[in-house]
Formats: structure tokens, C-alpha cells, sequence
């Protein structure tokens, strides 16, 4: 990123190969990146960390370990490994060849997987898991007893976060805009698909509910499709936005139903430098590893491009309507 601007500014320049300076960071050869709708942010608005320009963007990682810190041992060079570090500013992000990582925020790639698919997954995996597991009451264990509610399902977050629902258990309800997305999301195990374009969301959920509401409702929109939830979450249910709440929202209907509201920014540890949320997120990525290897849990790339093509892959997100993942091959 040399400046802040559109697409173009995303020009291929050669920078040092970083090197490591504490000793339980990790040099990474990266193999993809994952392009995020927070990459276009930043290349539009500017950088969420001090860093000079040009800057390396870029969040999600794939690659082989190269070198490893001294006081490592859990990592050795040659492990394939995942990771959701860098791209804000400083430090640098995945737009790379190589790229310096603390160990605890990586994990070892699934076999079953190849790295376009693990680039992809990180971001999109460790939001679903906080919004759905740390923000509400869903549980592993909870069986068919909740009714969940997930927005734009074909999307990056809203296609994975369907199927950690239901590897958790629970009944799914989405929204689409076209046929081929519904085909998407009832493939990863949708019950109740919504085209959002054609239907009322609250109405169609109500009814789903038989007037109850559902459980859990998972806004990845944000905005107006934020407070149109609102009649469609249970009494006593939650309802969780990656979004800003919007300014208007209906507070007091909220309270009167005493609906719980949680935000998820899974940036936050990154931003104020919490090393021990870190680690966590790398322990999600352990456990949905494991789904990935055992093919129970996916991430789909839609458009595999050339790190070349850095500034193609943002003019896709921004175009919208996206379905699954952009990925850079690096």
C-alpha cells in the first residue's frame, strides 16, 4: 500500500526480508494470503496502527515455517502453519513472500487442506467461533435445542459460521440473494433460506420460530438489517454484530426483552497488543483444524489470483455480492 486511495495504489515493490528479533517469533515463507474486507478499509481510510507507507497489508497467512526463535519448541522449520497476524500497519501483513509471526498466534495447517484454503480461513473462522461460542450462550453440547440466525450465509463470515452452528448442534436460518447462494447454504447444512430481496427477514424468522423467535441472531450487515432483528431474537436471547450498532437502534424493545447485545471485532487483540487473546485465537484455529482435517468444517474460495493481482482481489470484495473467499497466491 503506498498510499491511501483506490485499488491502484497496491503496487508490487521489494522490501528486506524481515528477520526475527524475539525469540519465540517464527519466519514464514507464505504460500496464499486471505484478502479481507478490512484490507479495503485500511487502504481507504488508512492504517489502524502507526507504520509508514508503503505498507505490507493483509491479515490472513499460509505457509512454511523457515526459522524458528530460540526459545521455540513447539514449531520446527518446515511446518505448514495458519495464522490471522499483521496488516494493520505495523507489524507488516501477508501481501508477502515472507512474514515474521509470535508463535502463539499460529497453528499447524490441517493435511487435508491446501494453503489457499488455509489463508482463507483464519479471519472468517476465529470471528464465527467468538461471535457464536464466546458472545452467546451456544455450546457443543446444546444438541437441536437452538435456533440460530446467520446473515448473509454465503459470505466469508456467514458461511462458516453456518457450519460451526451445526457441528454445534443447532438449526440455521440465513439470508441469500439468488439461487445459486441458497443452493450454497443449504449444502453446508441451512434448514430455514431466506432471500432477503423477496422476503421479510423478521416475518420469515418468526414464522420459522412459530412466533418464538430465535435464539441466537449473528448480524454480519450491519446497519438497517441490524435493528430489523430486533422483533425476530427470543426473549432472553442474544443477538451479536461484527458491525457498529446503529445509532438508532430500539433500545428500550431490547431491554423490555431483555435481549443480551454483543459486538465481535476479532482485530481487538492485534489493536491493544493482548498476547493471551492472541493465543486463544490460534486455539481456535487448533480445534477447527481438526474439523478441517476430518472435511466436517471448509472454508471456499471463490477467486484464487497472483499476489500480482492485489489490487484486482479489493475491486472484487468492493464490487459486493461475494461468495466465500478471496485468496492470494503467493
Amino acid at each position: 500500500m503506498t498510499a491511501t486511495g483506490g485499488p491502484e495504489v497496491l503496487q508490487v515493490q521489494q522490501l528486506p526480508k524481515p528477520d526475527i528479533t524475539n525469540p519465540s517469533d517464527i519466519l514464514v515463507r507464505l504460500k496464499a494470503a486471505g484478502v479481507n474486507p478490512v484490507d479495503t478499509k485500511l487502504r481507504k481510510n488508512g492504517l489502524f496502527m502507526p507504520g509508514d507507507l508503503p505498507a505490507i497489508l493483509g491479515c490472513d497467512g499460509a505457509g512454511i515455517i523457515e526459522e524458528v526463535g530460540s526459545a521455540i519448541s513447539d514449531f520446527t522449520p518446515g511446518d505448514e502453519v495458519f495464522f490471522c497476524y499483521g496488516g494493520l500497519g505495523q507489524p507488516s501483513g501477508n501481501y508477502a513472500e515472507y512474514i515474521v509471526v509470535p508463535s502463539f498466534a499460529a497453528a499447524k495447517k490441517p493435511e487435508a487442506i491446501d494453503f489457499p484454503e488455509a489463508a482463507a480461513a483464519p479471519l472468517v473462522l476465529i470471528t464465527a467461533w467468538e461471535a457464536l461460542f464466546d458472545r452467546t450462550g451456544m455450546a457443543m453440547d446444546q444438541g437441536d435445542g437452538k435456533k440460530v440466525f446467520i446473515h448473509a450465509g454465503a459470505g466469508g463470515v456467514g458461511h462458516v459460521a453456518i457450519q460451526l452452528a451445526k457441528i454445534a448442534g443447532c438449526q440455521v436460518a440465513t439470508t441469500v440473494s439468488d439461487d445459486k447462494k441458497a443452493a450454497f447454504v443449504a449444502s453446508l447444512g441451512a434448514e430455514c433460506v431466506i432471500n432477503y430481496t423477496e422476503q421479510d427477514v423478521a416475518e420469515a424468522l418468526l414464522e420459522w420460530t412459530d412466533g418464538r423467535g430465535v435464539d441466537i441472531a449473528f448480524d454480519t450487515v450491519g446497519g438497517a438489517a441490524f435493528t430489523q432483528l430486533i422483533p425476530a431474537v427470543r426473549v432472553y436471547g442474544d443477538l451479536v454484530s461484527i458491525l457498529q450498532i446503529p445509532a438508532d437502534t430500539d433500545l428500550k424493545t431490547l431491554r423490555l426483552r431483555n435481549i443480551r447485545i454483543s459486538q465481535e471485532l476479532m482485530l481487538t487483540p492485534m489493536m491493544l497488543g493482548m498476547d493471551d487473546a492472541l493465543a486463544h485465537h490460534a486455539d481456535i484455529l487448533k480445534q477447527c483444524a481438526i474439523w478441517m482435517q476430518e472435511r466436517k468444517l471448509g472454508v471456499h474460495v471463490s477467486n484464487l489470483l497472483p499476489l500480482e493481482q492485489a489490487a484486482k482481489a479489493h475491486a472484487l470484495i468492493e464490487a459486493g455480492s461475494m461468495s466465500g473467499k478471496v485468496v492470494l497466491d503467493i
